[in-house]
Protein backbone atom coordinates (compact mmCIF):
# COMPACT_ATOMS: atom_id res chain seq x y z
CA UNK A 1 0.00 0.00 0.00
CA UNK A 2 2.89 2.41 0.78
CA UNK A 3 4.31 1.92 -2.73
CA UNK A 4 0.93 2.22 -4.46
CA UNK A 5 0.01 5.63 -2.99
CA UNK A 6 2.86 7.62 -4.69
CA UNK A 7 2.06 6.02 -8.04
CA UNK A 8 -1.63 6.80 -7.61
CA UNK A 9 -0.86 10.43 -6.69
CA UNK A 10 1.43 10.71 -9.72
CA UNK A 11 -1.30 9.47 -12.05
CA UNK A 12 -3.91 11.82 -10.52
CA UNK A 13 -1.47 14.77 -10.84
CA UNK A 14 -0.69 13.95 -14.47
CA UNK A 15 -4.38 13.61 -15.28
CA UNK A 16 -5.24 16.89 -13.56
CA UNK A 17 -2.37 18.72 -15.27
CA UNK A 18 -3.36 17.36 -18.68
CA UNK A 19 -7.00 18.31 -18.08
CA UNK A 20 -6.10 21.86 -17.07
CA UNK A 21 -3.79 22.18 -20.08
CA UNK A 22 -6.54 21.01 -22.40
CA UNK A 23 -9.08 23.44 -20.92
CA UNK A 24 -6.68 26.41 -21.01
CA UNK A 25 -5.23 25.76 -24.49
CA UNK A 26 -5.22 28.73 -26.90
CA UNK A 27 -8.32 28.91 -29.04
CA UNK A 28 -7.73 28.82 -32.80
CA UNK A 29 -10.07 29.34 -35.69
CA UNK A 30 -9.83 26.35 -38.02
CA UNK A 31 -12.44 27.48 -40.51
CA UNK A 32 -11.46 26.96 -44.16
CA UNK A 33 -11.43 30.71 -44.89
CA UNK A 34 -9.13 31.45 -41.94
CA UNK A 35 -6.87 28.52 -42.79
CA UNK A 36 -6.56 29.71 -46.39
CA UNK A 37 -5.47 33.16 -45.21
CA UNK A 38 -3.34 31.87 -42.31
CA UNK A 39 -5.52 33.66 -39.78
CA UNK A 40 -6.28 32.74 -36.20
CA UNK A 41 -8.61 34.32 -33.70
CA UNK A 42 -5.61 36.11 -32.18
CA UNK A 43 -4.83 37.76 -35.53
CA UNK A 44 -8.48 38.69 -36.02
CA UNK A 45 -8.60 40.22 -32.53
CA UNK A 46 -5.39 42.13 -33.24
CA UNK A 47 -6.77 43.43 -36.52
CA UNK A 48 -9.97 44.54 -34.78
CA UNK A 49 -8.08 46.27 -31.96
CA UNK A 50 -5.82 48.20 -34.35
CA UNK A 51 -8.61 48.99 -36.78
CA UNK A 52 -6.66 47.52 -39.68
CA UNK A 53 -7.28 44.41 -41.73
CA UNK A 54 -3.56 43.60 -41.88
CA UNK A 55 -1.06 43.34 -39.04
CA UNK A 56 1.11 46.39 -38.36
CA UNK A 57 4.27 44.51 -39.34
CA UNK A 58 4.58 43.12 -42.85
CA UNK A 59 7.73 42.16 -44.74
CA UNK A 60 9.32 45.13 -46.48
CA UNK A 61 8.90 45.44 -50.23
CA UNK A 62 12.12 45.00 -52.17
CA UNK A 63 12.34 48.64 -53.24
CA UNK A 64 12.28 50.32 -49.81
CA UNK A 65 15.05 52.66 -48.74
CA UNK A 66 16.58 52.28 -45.29
CA UNK A 67 17.62 55.49 -43.53
CA UNK A 68 19.65 55.03 -40.37
CA UNK A 69 19.16 57.64 -37.66
CA UNK A 70 22.69 58.92 -37.06
CA UNK A 71 22.82 58.88 -33.26
CA UNK A 72 21.82 56.20 -30.81
CA UNK A 73 19.15 56.72 -28.16
CA UNK A 74 20.24 56.44 -24.51
CA UNK A 75 17.42 55.54 -22.14
CA UNK A 76 17.85 55.32 -18.35
CA UNK A 77 16.05 52.51 -16.54
CA UNK A 78 14.93 53.83 -13.17
CA UNK A 79 13.88 51.58 -10.28
CA UNK A 80 12.92 53.06 -6.90
CA UNK A 81 14.20 56.49 -7.92
CA UNK A 82 17.65 55.16 -8.91
CA UNK A 83 19.13 54.60 -12.34
CA UNK A 84 19.79 50.85 -12.37
CA UNK A 85 20.86 50.54 -15.99
CA UNK A 86 21.13 52.36 -19.28
CA UNK A 87 19.72 51.11 -22.57
CA UNK A 88 21.40 52.16 -25.79
CA UNK A 89 19.28 51.63 -28.89
CA UNK A 90 19.98 52.36 -32.55
CA UNK A 91 17.11 52.81 -35.00
CA UNK A 92 16.62 52.97 -38.75
CA UNK A 93 13.58 53.70 -40.92
CA UNK A 94 12.38 51.63 -43.88
CA UNK A 95 10.81 54.16 -46.25
CA UNK A 96 8.76 53.71 -49.40
CA UNK A 97 10.27 54.83 -52.70
CA UNK A 98 9.59 58.46 -53.51
CA UNK A 99 9.37 59.47 -49.85
CA UNK A 100 9.94 63.09 -48.87
CA UNK A 101 11.78 62.33 -45.60
CA UNK A 102 14.64 64.74 -45.08
CA UNK A 103 17.03 63.77 -42.30
CA UNK A 104 18.05 67.31 -41.39
CA UNK A 105 14.44 68.57 -41.39
CA UNK A 106 12.55 65.61 -39.87
CA UNK A 107 15.05 63.92 -37.56
CA UNK A 108 14.79 66.29 -34.56
CA UNK A 109 11.00 65.99 -34.38
CA UNK A 110 11.07 62.22 -34.93
CA UNK A 111 13.88 61.83 -32.41
CA UNK A 112 11.88 63.68 -29.74
CA UNK A 113 8.85 61.45 -30.30
CA UNK A 114 10.94 58.26 -30.28
CA UNK A 115 12.79 59.32 -27.14
CA UNK A 116 9.53 59.96 -25.29
CA UNK A 117 8.18 56.56 -26.35
CA UNK A 118 11.40 54.85 -25.25
CA UNK A 119 11.26 56.62 -21.87
CA UNK A 120 7.64 55.51 -21.46
CA UNK A 121 8.60 51.96 -22.44
CA UNK A 122 11.38 51.97 -19.82
CA UNK A 123 9.05 53.40 -17.16
CA UNK A 124 6.53 50.58 -17.59
CA UNK A 125 9.30 47.98 -17.23
CA UNK A 126 9.77 47.29 -20.93
CA UNK A 127 13.56 47.03 -20.58
CA UNK A 128 13.48 44.79 -17.49
CA UNK A 129 13.73 41.03 -17.50
CA UNK A 130 13.58 39.32 -20.89
CA UNK A 131 13.33 42.53 -22.90
CA UNK A 132 14.87 41.02 -26.05
CA UNK A 133 12.13 38.43 -26.60
CA UNK A 134 10.50 38.53 -30.00
CA UNK A 135 7.14 39.55 -28.55
CA UNK A 136 8.59 42.39 -26.47
CA UNK A 137 10.62 43.81 -29.36
CA UNK A 138 7.70 43.49 -31.77
CA UNK A 139 5.46 45.44 -29.38
CA UNK A 140 8.10 48.18 -29.10
CA UNK A 141 8.55 48.29 -32.88
CA UNK A 142 4.80 48.55 -33.44
CA UNK A 143 4.66 51.55 -31.11
CA UNK A 144 7.60 53.17 -32.90
CA UNK A 145 6.10 52.48 -36.36
CA UNK A 146 2.77 54.06 -35.40
CA UNK A 147 4.54 57.15 -34.02
CA UNK A 148 6.75 57.46 -37.10
CA UNK A 149 3.71 57.25 -39.38
CA UNK A 150 2.00 59.99 -37.39
CA UNK A 151 5.05 62.25 -37.67
CA UNK A 152 6.28 61.48 -41.19
CA UNK A 153 3.32 59.90 -42.94
CA UNK A 154 2.50 56.64 -44.67
CA UNK A 155 5.90 56.50 -46.39
CA UNK A 156 7.26 54.81 -43.25
CA UNK A 157 7.09 51.07 -43.77
CA UNK A 158 9.01 49.93 -40.72
CA UNK A 159 11.23 51.01 -37.83
CA UNK A 160 14.23 48.74 -37.46
CA UNK A 161 16.05 48.20 -34.19
CA UNK A 162 19.64 47.98 -35.39
CA UNK A 163 21.40 48.00 -32.02
CA UNK A 164 20.23 47.21 -28.51
CA UNK A 165 22.38 47.14 -25.38
CA UNK A 166 21.54 47.32 -21.68
CA UNK A 167 24.39 48.30 -19.40
CA UNK A 168 23.82 47.57 -15.70
CA UNK A 169 25.20 50.11 -13.26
Amino acid sequence: MKKLLPILLLLVGLGAGGGVGWVLRPATDHTPAAAAHGETEGHAAQAESTGHDAPVYQPAPADTETVRLPNQFVVPVIVDGRVTSMVVIGLALDLAPGHDFNLSRDEPRLRAVFLQLLFDHANIGGFNGLFTSGEALLALRRTLIEAARREIGPAVHDVLITELLRQES
